[in-house]
């Protein structure tokens, strides 16, 4: 029996090469239906079967289906999910369905097109739940997520220490020149943007602060106000924020690009680590840079500072740096730039990690870079206050 496109049953068989339509050959023996197609089953013409297709699926008396694909002549996306919604609702009703005839594409384009057939098919929108069981499951998905790249980062640092190959020149993973060549650009190139930054954030704190302080008649102590909070909080943790957003946006793009392109495969085909070739010169470069770039902004936020008071409240450079010489103490400079080192891990870390987790579009590769900075930035006012803490708790 033939089923044509307007549904109408024929005895006479056209040939295939001469029959562009879908057609529909069911042979049924009781409970076991062959159902062979031919023609085109592409987006334009499925429109034509799509009817016969559900009055089949809908059939509860089928407890054997073959489909045979041999004689059809085109297939692309509408035509495979017609076929696969009839495997897909038959199967779910115990029937057994088996698939004969096809090519290796039509194999290839079946299987991708499976699991949102599975999704949209046969039952429905799915009921609506509470809310209160939707943030749990968004709670939850966040916990396996963090965990999930809480590991990936412990393996990409323990990669970079034990693969990097610690061993000078080109014939190795790592070489001085990649190293040189990273602090270039994450650490020279940022100097402009940090100097900048820096000194106009001290020049607003020593302004409000000396503002404040005039109603008490203590203008003199916005030095010590200024000193201490530069170089023990704001000096790294500017530092850190603009080289979440400036460097390790640039690592995870670098880094995505190259596995858009199957680039870091190809680096293991070769023999070489991924990771020691990629992480290792950036982490080592990003643990170089970020506290002298810390040095730096303690510096230009002090000079933004020494500005503003000597042009509001009247005190000279010369005040200025004897007061700033009487409030603080090496204490003071070294608990900000012990935190330096560490900030610039976390940024090169989650940086190289949310680059190896980039897909091949670009939204994926977009949507990873922006996760990159986010939880960067994030990462690294959590660990501030940690120190901060930690710092209070020792009397440091």
């Amino acid at each position: 029996m033939l089923i044509n496109s307007q549904g109408e049953a024929s005895d006479v068989q056209q040939p295939i090469g001469q029959n562009k339509d879908p057609l529909i050959s069911l042979h049924q023996d009781g409970a076991a239906v062959t159902c062979r197609l031919t023609g085109a089953w592409n987006t334009r013409r499925v429109a034509k079967v799509d009817a016969q297709m559900r009055a089949l699926q809908a059939r509860p008396d089928i407890q054997t289906l073959e489909i045979d694909l041999a004689a059809i002549t085109s297939l692309d996306t509408a035509g495979a999910w017609l076929i696969q919604r009839l495997i897909h609702t038959q199967r779910s009703r115990g029937a057994d369905v088996s698939v004969s005839g096809e090519s290796k594409a039509a194999t290839v384009l079946l299987a991708a097109v499976e699991e949102a057939v599975a999704q949209s098919d046969g039952h429905g929108p799915r009921p609506r739940r509470a809310w209160i069981v939707n943030l749990l499951e968004a709670i939850g998905r966040t916990v396996y997520d963090a965990r999930d790249d809480i590991v990936y980062g412990a393996h990409i640092l323990g990669a970079t220490i034990g693969g990097a190959q610690m061993k000078l020149g080109r014939a190795h993973a790592v070489n001085p020149a990649a190293i040189v060549n990273q602090i270039d650009r994450m650490g020279v190139g940022a100097v402009p943007i940090i100097v900048l930054m820096s000194a106009i954030v001290g020049a607003i704190i020593a302004q409000q602060g000396a503002f404040q302080l005039r109603y008490f008649g203590a203008e003199i102590f916005v030095v010590d106000l200024v000193g201490i909070l530069i170089l023990r909080e704001l000096g790294v943790l500017m530092t850190a924020i603009m080289i979440a957003g400036r460097s390790g946006s640039a690592i995870t793009a670098e880094i995505g690009s190259m596995k858009m392109r199957e680039e870091v495969d190809a680096l293991t085909v070769i023999g070489l680590n991924p990771v020691g070739v990629l992480v290792f010169p950036r982490l080592v470069a990003l643990m170089i840079a970020v506290p002298c770039l810390t040095i730096v902004a303690n510096f230009a936020a002090l000079g933004g500072a020494m500005l503003i008071t000597w042009l509001y409240s009247g005190i000279p450079p010369e005040a200025f740096i004897d007061r700033l010489r009487d409030s603080i103490d090496l204490s003071t400079i070294f608990a900000g730039l012990i935190k330096a080192p560490f900030m610039a891990l976390i940024v090169g870390i989650i940086a190289s990690v949310e680059g190896m987790k980039v897909g091949g579009s670009a939204e994926s590769l977009g949507g990873h870079v922006t996760a990159s900075v986010v939880k960067a930035i994030f990462i690294v006012i959590v660990v501030d206050g940690f120190f901060a803490i930690f710092y209070a708790a020792i009397d440091f």
